[in-house]
């Protein structure tokens, strides 16, 4: 092909790219100076100090890694709400809107230690293109986050551009990764085989809170509780409403969204036998009068603290003699597992405790053919039909918090002062299990409240909500008239 007809399409790349120039430098005309001066640093960070100063004396030497994590894809081009991974947020402090996908925290060892290093994603600043054309990080796309500058102020520790780790890691260096997270480093860094012992110590890290910790779970139950009370006043509504699971779940929602950063879980609406199903997330049924509703919510705070509670509550204001029946083995089962949470108690005897009271109760009932005592054998465990799960887990960052530290640290442990735990009986009465009169099939009650372990016991976080019948149904009636 010759020349001359190859020149009108050169001229028009040449004419497009001159548009396109003149655009960009047009865009980078004409802005306020916008600089975050004076800021302080997150509530978190004094914090942060003493535990990133634990995890350096626990792998000295060592280069530890700990990304906050990719964008997860919900569908296509849209992504899951960013929330990152909780050692990241443990050991930076940084918190809700703030965190930005990608960033990743880089403990550099030292003679005397470790350096800590944030590595981010700064603000996309008016003299560049990725401010307006940066679908996933720029400016206008997503808004604004921090310069180097700002993030440093903010979190106290020294901050470098994320494109610079690749370089940074080829300065060879004994390193350990929490895997899984972010896929860039997982194929940059080879697998180490003590990369199990820190994920575990990161995450055993977290079993004993201290104050700002537990500060935050009291608050975050305080929101809770005030999620509870929007759901009662909802009722009414999601009577009136196919689907009123969905205006129950969505009245809890607003809460947690107006006072706190999310749900710390997906929130369980379960409507009479949906009660029975113990993950039930999908909270399309319907309330109907004289029917209990199960909700399992908790408001988690801007700094990824989330309660988790469960209250059984009478749809139409007041419990049936079945209903209340079953409500109060549940009820004493609970207390019985309050009363075993204490310094040096094994973490296996909450759950114990409360399964002894249930075993009886539905010995006493006559549903049991065999003593409670025969039953609570583990090879046995005739029990567990109406009760499958355990009672207490860890609570925190996550809502099953701790999950990679070692047995002998959690679940074959003791318990100790500051550790935050669940006290969770249940009893779930299948809506065709002929073993029940009929009266009771179809009814499930769980009742779940939050507990610091103190010098002498517990103290329960979450108990401005009710939990006797009585209580609640002063409680809902003085909401519903």
């Amino acid at each position: 092909m010759s020349e001359k007809a190859t020149a009108p399409a050169e001229s028009k790349r040449v004419h497009d790219e001159s548009v396109q120039d003149a655009y960009a430098e047009f865009m980078k005309t004409g802005w306020a100076e916008s600089n975050l001066s004076g800021m302080s640093p997150a509530p978190a960070v004094p914090w942060c100090i003493p535990r990133r100063e634990e995890l350096s004396a626990a792998f000295p030497g060592i280069r530890l890694v700990i990304p906050a994590g990719n964008f997860k894809v919900r569908s296509n081009d849209s992504d899951y709400a960013y929330r990152p991974h909780s050692a990241f947020a443990y050991y930076t402090g940084v918190q809700g809107v703030e965190a930005t996908a990608d960033s990743v925290l880089i403990m550099e060892p030292t003679d005397s230690g470790h350096l800590p290093l944030l590595f981010i994603h700064p603000r996309s600043t008016r003299d560049t293109d990725a401010f307006f054309r940066d679908a996933r990080y720029g400016e206008l796309w997503v808004g604004r986050r921090f310069t180097l500058n700002e993030a440093q102020m903010r979190y106290e520790i020294e901050t470098r551009h994320l494109d610079t780790i690749p370089n940074f890691l080829e300065e060879k260096c004994e390193t350990l990764l929490i895997r899984g997270e972010d896929n860039s480093l997982d194929s940059q860094i080879a697998k180490h085989d003590r990369e199990a012992d820190f994920l575990a110590f990161a995450s055993a890290a977290r079993l004993v809170k201290d104050k700002f910790e537990i500060d935050e779970m009291q608050a975050a139950c305080n929101s809770t509780a005030r999620g509870f009370t929007d759901l009662v006043r909802a009722i009414p509504a999601a009577v009136e409403t196919r689907r009123g699971e969905r205006v129950i779940e969505a009245a809890f929602f607003g809460r947690a969204r107006i006072e706190g950063n999310d749900i710390g879980y997906s929130t369980i609406a379960a409507a009479g036998a949906h009660a029975c199903v113990l993950h039930w997330i999908r909270n399309d049924g319907d309330l109907r009068p004289g029917e209990l509703i199960l909700v399992d919510a908790g408001v988690e705070r801007e700094t990824y603290y989330t309660a988790d509670v469960t209250r059984t509550l009478p749809i139409s204001g007041k419990f049936s003699p079945a209903q209340r029946s079953l409500y109060m083995l549940v009820y004493e089962a609970q207390k019985a597992g309050f009363a075993a949470v204490k310094p040096g108690a094994d973490w296996t005897s909450i759950n114990l405790a409360a399964q002894k009271v249930l075993a009886q109760g539905l010995v006493d009932m006559g549903i049991l053919t065999i003593s409670a005592e025969e039953s609570l054998r583990p090879e046995i465990g005739l029990h567990r039909r109406w009760t499958l799960h355990g009672v207490s887990h860890m609570l925190g960052m996550d809502v099953h918090d701790c999950a990679q530290a070692r047995k002998d640290q959690y679940t074959e442990g003791t318990l100790k002062v500051g550790m935050v735990l669940t006290v969770e009986p249940g009893l779930y009465i299948q809506p065709d299990d002929e073993l029940f009169a009929p009266e009771f099939r179809g009814i499930g009650i769980r009742i779940e409240d939050d507990v610091v372990v103190t010098e002498d016991g517990c103290r329960i976080l979450s108990n401005s909500l009710p939990r006797h019948p009585d209580e609640i149904e002063r409680w809902m009636g003085a909401l519903l008239d």
